[in-house]
This record gives structure tokens, C-alpha cells and sequence, in this order.
């Protein structure tokens, strides 16, 4: 059962974090192209809001990223020492994920907090498109509750797999 509740999050995670960063990074890049290619080939055209479109798909990618990151593991960790002492794998590797966990949590609550206070301000819109700033900070609470979720998810696989390894049920 829980296993298979794993298996349907990791799959949802997937395509989320595909295709959203697929979509915004093709976004970005189409924008600045054609932002640079206006500007080459006229005098006077150019796109005034391709910065403002290629910041927040930086900001984007860079939260959803970390999600990412968490699936490939390759989120920044501790990983000189246990190469050195062996034996500090395993408690290095609980107190990273521990340390996800808590950063996830900070961003549940202060994303939230923020998404608030920029959903109640009528006046807080992007420079040039004068989209709502809420709709960007929105990313930050439900990148927080992925990766707790995602890290979740890979503390069993890593727990499944010890176990799996010395031969324990």
C-alpha cells in the first residue's frame, strides 16, 4: 500500500517537474531569441518584457530544480568525509535528509506567508506584464511540500534498499 502511494507520488512529482521545466525553459528561450533577434534585425523593435519573463523562469526552475535534484540525488550534501570514513555514510546521509525535511518545512510556512501578504497587496504586480507577484510566490509552498514529500520518498527507498541489502524483512 504504501508502496504503491510512493510510486504514484514519484510518477505525479515526474511529470511536474518535466514538464514544467520543460515548458518554462522553452518559454524563456523562445522570448530571449526572439527579444535578440528583433533587436539585431530592426532599429526600434524589441521585446520590453523578455527580462522580465526570462528572471522569473529562472526563479521558477531553480525551485522546481531543487525537487528535481532531490529525485537524481544530487541535491548539495556532505559527501567527502564518508568517501574518507566510510562508517559516516548512513548518519550523514540521515542528517541531509533531515536537514531537507527542515528547509522544506521553512518554505511551506514562510512561502506561504508571503503568498499571502503578495495575494492581499492589490499593487503587487510584475514591472512590465503586471501579473499578480502572488502567482510566482505560490512556487515557493508547493516546492516546499514536493521536496518534503520527495525526500520522504527516497529516505524509504534508501531504507528499503538497506534492508533489501543485509537480508532483513
Amino acid at each position: 500500500m504504501l508502496k504503491k502511494a510512493f510510486r504514484a507520488i514519484d510518477r505525479g512529482f515526474l511529470f511536474v517537474e518535466d514538464w514544467s521545466l520543460f515548458i518554462a525553459v522553452c518559454v524563456a528561450l523562445l522570448t530571449a531569441m526572439a527579444n535578440v533577434i528583433l533587436r539585431k534585425a530592426t532599429d526600434n523593435i524589441s521585446l520590453y518584457w523578455s527580462d522580465e519573463v526570462v528572471r522569473k523562469v529562472i526563479f521558477f526552475s531553480t525551485y522546481i530544480g531543487c525537487v528535481a535534484a532531490i529525485r537524481s540525488r544530487s541535491l548539495i550534501r556532505i559527501d567527502a568525509l564518508p568517501q574518507i570514513f566510510p562508517v559516516l555514510k548512513k548518519p550523514l546521509t540521515l542528517f541531509s535528509h533531515l536537514a531537507v525535511l527542515f528547509f522544506s518545512v521553512i518554505m511551506i510556512n514562510l512561502g506561504w506567508k508571503m503568498t499571502l501578504m503578495m495575494f492581499q497587496d492589490e499593487y503587487a504586480r510584475t514591472t512590465t506584464l503586471q501579473i499578480p507577484e502572488w502567482y510566482f510566490y505560490a512556487v515557493l509552498p508547493v516546492m516546499g511540500v514536493m521536496m518534503f514529500l520527495r525526500t520522504l520518498v527516497v529516505m524509504v527507498e534508501d531504507w528499503r534498499s538497506k534492508q533489501d541489502v543485509t537480508g532483513e524483512q
